[in-house]
C-alpha cells in the first residue's frame, strides 16, 4: 500500500500547490491514501471549514493538525463533525475534536494518529504515553498506522521515532517547515523521517515574508509575520510503500517540488 503525505501547508501559496500538484502526484504515483498537514492553511496561521473541505475534494484522505490548530475561532464550530480531520491527541480530556481517524481503502483500514511534542511548546500531556493508548486502540482494527509528530526539536522527533519503532507503519515529523534528508526504515519497520518540509512559498523564511522576519532578527521587536502572497512556491511530501498485512514499511520516499526541483509526471 503507498501513503503520500504532504506537509505543512502554508496559506494560499500552499494550497495553490496541493491543488495543482496533489492530481499529478496521485496519478504518477497512485496512493491508496494522502494525507495532509492543514494547521499552517489559513492565512499561515489555523484551517477553516472550506479549506478543510476543499483538501478532501482535491483528493486528500485525512488532514492532521498541530500548534496552530486553534488559531482560527471557527474551528470549534465544526471540528468535531470533521470525520478526517485530527488534532494531537495528547492535548487535555475534554478538548474538541480527537487524535485518531481511520481511512478505509480497498486494500484495508489506516490508521491515522496526531501527536504534538512538548520540547518549546505548550506542555501538553505525554506524547510517549498517549501514543500507546492509540496504538492500542489502531490494532483493534489494522496494522497500518501513520503517525504525524508535530514536534520543534529533532531530539523529541527521533526518540519518538525509536519509540514506535516496529509498532506504527510510518513516523513523520512536522512542524519546523524544513525538509529534513534523513528518510530511512528504522530496524523494526516503522518508515522514519524527522521532518516532511514546508508546501507553500519558496523564497520565504518557513513561509513567511523574508524581510519581516529579518527586521525581527536584527531588532528583537514585535514584527507581524504574514505570508507572502506572490513569488515562487514549493511542495514538501513524502510517499511510503507499506506492506498490508504485517504494517512494516517498505520503502520512504522524499519528494520536493520548487523551481530547483521540478516535478516531472
Amino acid at each position: 500500500m503507498k501513503i503520500l503525505f504532504i506537509g505543512d501547508v502554508v496559506g494560499s501559496p500552499g494550497r495553490d500547490m496541493v491543488q495543482e500538484y496533489l492530481p499529478k502526484l496521485k496519478a504518477k504515483y497512485q496512493p491508496a491514501v494522502t494525507i495532509i498537514n492543514g494547521e499552517n492553511s489559513a492565512s499561515g496561521k489555523g484551517i477553516n471549514e472550506k479549506i478543510y473541505r476543499s483538501f478532501l475534494e482535491w483528493g486528500a484522505n485525512a488532514v492532521t493538525l498541530g500548534n496552530h490548530a486553534w488559531d482560527k475561532k471557527e474551528i470549534f464550530d465544526f471540528i468535531d463533525d470533521a470525520t478526517y480531520m485530527v488534532r494531537p491527541a495528547n492535548y487535555p480530556e475534554g478538548t474538541p475534536g480527537k487524535g485518531i481517524t481511520f481511512v478505509k481503502t480497498n486494500h484495508g483500514e489506516v490508521a491515522v494518529l496526531n501527536l504534538q511534542g512538548r520540547t518549546f511548546l505548550s506542555p501538553n500531556d505525554d506524547p510517549f504515553r498517549k501514543v500507546d493508548e492509540l496504538i492500542k486502540e489502531a490494532k483493534k482494527r489494522t496494522n497500518i498506522i501513520f503517525l504525524d509528530f508535530h514536534a520543534e526539536t529533532t531530539s523529541e522527533k527521533q526518540a519518538m521515532g525509536w519509540y514506535v519503532d516496529g509498532r506504527v507503519s510510518i513516523n513523520v515529523g512536522t512542524h519546523t517547515h524544513v525538509q529534513t534528508a534523513d528518510e530511512r526504515i528504522l530496524p523494526g519497520g516503522t518508515g522514519y523521517i524527522t521532518d516532511v518540509g514546508m508546501t507553500g512559498p519558496y523564497d520565504g523564511i518557513l513561509g513567511m515574508d523574508r524581510e519581516a522576519v529579518i527586521k525581527r532578527f536584527l531588532t528583537n521587536l514585535p514584527v507581524r509575520f504574514e505570508v507572502p502572497k506572490k513569488g515562487r512556491k514549493q511542495l514538501s511530501a513524502v510517499l511510503a510503500d507499506v506492506e498490508e498485512s504485517t504494517g512494516k514499511a517498505r520503502k520512504l520516499q522524499r519528494i520536493m517540488i520548487n523551481d530547483d526541483h521540478p516535478f516531472f509526471g
